[in-house]
């Protein structure tokens, strides 16, 4: 029996229906339809989940077949450990180039997570994956079954269907029997107040668990919202964040500041409505002061001055009391701190105001990541971060975000790797050929490693016919993967004259290292998978080897 033969044939149990919470089952169907997603409740490793619905046929094919599951296994296999583990929905990327995520939750006093998504959010992703069934790692498999249902949506689809879960299942608790008793325990818990950010209830705006949209009168808002600071530019987005979100909360008074992590304090960027000018405002440090304690805490706070039992200063002219100060992040990574105030009307924020600002914090996240890096880029004079031969980022871009990450991975106690590769031969190539051709097949390569790597990845070329790759929160094994999949995308692309080289077509050699106690500084990275592309050139060239310790 062929091995394809043998991953047709095989199967792994993809569900166990009877061990789901009675009633979930159409809660999450109706998610699911709405969001055009995958989404799947788990309890332990998966496969197999408690329900699927609307799976992706690529997972359904990849986790159905006990020799392709294992790729799997460190993404969706442990998506309920990692999620009930942070207490908090996890993002990630799969091998396949798919987006997910797992959220924590609780039924029945059961710890369970769904994991959602299962979707390809960038036309490269999705033609990395193609290619890996066309002429790859996965050629064997039948793709009329594996293309059968493929998802396609974006991070903020996600973001929008994890709040629409976790919403379900306050509703799924609130609810649980359809008597009279019920009815009035429901009524009383909608009318007290919440306590804390997680009983937060909104009788007005929580969206039902079939849809993923705003309703009504914050639909028209909350696009517009979007669509201004995703046109806006990068050196106009803090005082277009600001104000787009002053406008959809009515707020005559805010300010925005971001989190400096070196320095472990609050910058304000922008201002509206304050009476001393933004320039003249010092910074905040974490912990102190209301936006120091939000964005310690990683929770919003809707209050008043009044409730704090503090007093607000004359002379900063507050026209009412009542406030919200919201933290901004992506994952565990701390982006900054929105502030409102000021209602229009004088009337106090409520819940209501609060569930939109959820709604665009993962549009004022992103765009403020983007803004960063902007400023960064200015910061260490980089007029050109780009190579002008491959299009690709330069050695100097290179060096400085390798060191921005890896300080952000020992920070959050992540996994890094970093990634040399040369392409073999190459004076022999430009030699035979001439430099015209020696350029193009630079060029090539280059594409071959935008249409190869994930979309966190920063690709660079390091000098002349050597490239680099740094792969943020990813451990080497992973590394090791991406790196021989790059290794046979370049061996099988057809280059001008590649037939005439010692190998028979054009090949690179690939040195890996990863964060560790002894490789912890920029230098000692790359010092390291430089002697790993060594080891891997004088061993037959073509091949991919990663430093451990001492090279033999």
């Amino acid at each position: 029996m062929t091995r394809k033969k043998t991953a047709r044939l095989a199967h792994i149990e993809q569900e166990l229906p009877a061990r789901a919470p009675s009633g979930w089952r159409e809660v999450q169907d109706s998610i699911s339809e709405s969001a055009g997603i995958a989404l799947l409740l788990v309890e332990g490793h998966q496969p197999p989940a408690l329900v699927v619905t609307n799976n992706n046929s690529i997972c359904e094919t990849l986790q159905s077949s006990p020799e392709l599951v294992r790729q799997c296994d460190p993404y969706c296999g442990v998506a309920h450990e990692r999620a009930t583990n942070q207490g908090e929905v996890v993002h990630y990327r799969c091998h396949a180039g798919l987006q997910c995520f797992a959220l924590p939750l609780e039924i029945g006093g059961r710890n369970l997570a769904v994991i959602g998504g299962r979707a390809f959010s960038t036309g490269a992703d999705y033609r990395g994956f193609v290619e890996r069934v066309r002429a790859g790692d996965l050629e064997e498999l039948d793709a009329e079954k594996v293309f059968r249902n493929v998802i396609f949506a974006d991070e903020a689809d996600l973001d929008h269907a994890a709040l629409t879960v976790s919403r379900a299942v306050a509703e799924f608790h609130r609810i649980p029997v359809p008597d009279e008793r019920a009815e009035s325990e429901l009524q009383a818990a909608q009318t007290r107040r919440p306590g804390a950010a997680e009983q937060r209830v909104d009788k007005e705006f929580v969206a039902p668990p079939i849809t993923i949209e705003p309703r009504g009168r914050f639909a028209d808002s909350v696009r517009r919202f979007a669509e201004q600071i995703d046109a806006a530019e990068p050196s106009q987005i803090y005082e277009s964040i600001l104000a787009q979100s002053a406008e959809l909360l009515r707020a005559e008074r805010g300010s925005l500041w971001l989190f400096d992590e070196n320095a472990n304090e609050l910058i304000i960027k922008a201002a509206r409505g304050i009476p001393t000018s933004a320039n003249e405002i010092g910074s905040i440090r974490a912990g102190e002061g209301i936006a120091g304690s939000v964005i310690n805490l990683g929770q919003p706070l809707l209050s008043t001055i009044d409730a704090l039992g503090r007093e607000s200063l004359p002379e900063r002219k507050y026209k009412t009391r009542s406030f919200i100060s919201y933290p901004i992040a992506i994952g565990a990574r701390k982006i900054g701190v929105l502030n409102v105030a000021d209602k229009r009307g004088g009337a106090a924020y409520d819940e209501a105001d609060l569930a939109l600002i959820d709604l665009v914090a993962p549009q004022i996240a992103l765009a403020l990541e983007r803004a960063l890096w902007q400023h960064r880029a200015n910061q260490f004079q980089l007029m050109s971060i780009t190579d002008p031969l491959t299009g690709l980022h330069n050695r100097r871009y290179l060096e400085a975000r390798l060191s921005e990450e890896l300080n952000r991975s020992k920070r959050y106690d992540v996994p890094m790797s970093f990634m040399m590769i040369d392409i073999d031969d190459f004076k022999l190539y430009n030699d035979r050929n001439g430099h015209q051709a020696g350029d193009r097949a630079l060029e090539i390569t280059a594409q071959c490693l935008r249409s190869t790597l994930r979309k966190a990845d920063v690709a660079s070329r390091y000098g002349g016919e050597e490239f680099s790759i740094l792969l943020p929160q990813t451990p080497l094994d992973d590394a090791g993967m991406i790196a021989d999949r790059l290794r046979r995308t370049i061996m099988n692309t057809r280059f001008p004259h590649g037939e005439t080289q010692p190998l028979g077509s054009v090949t690179v050699s690939i040195g890996l290292s990863s964060l560790s106690p002894s490789l912890d500084s920029v230098e000692a990275i790359i010092r390291a998978a430089d002697r790993a592309l060594y080891h891997a050139k004088s061993h037959g060239k073509n091949r991919a080897y990663a430093y451990q310790g001492l090279m033999q």
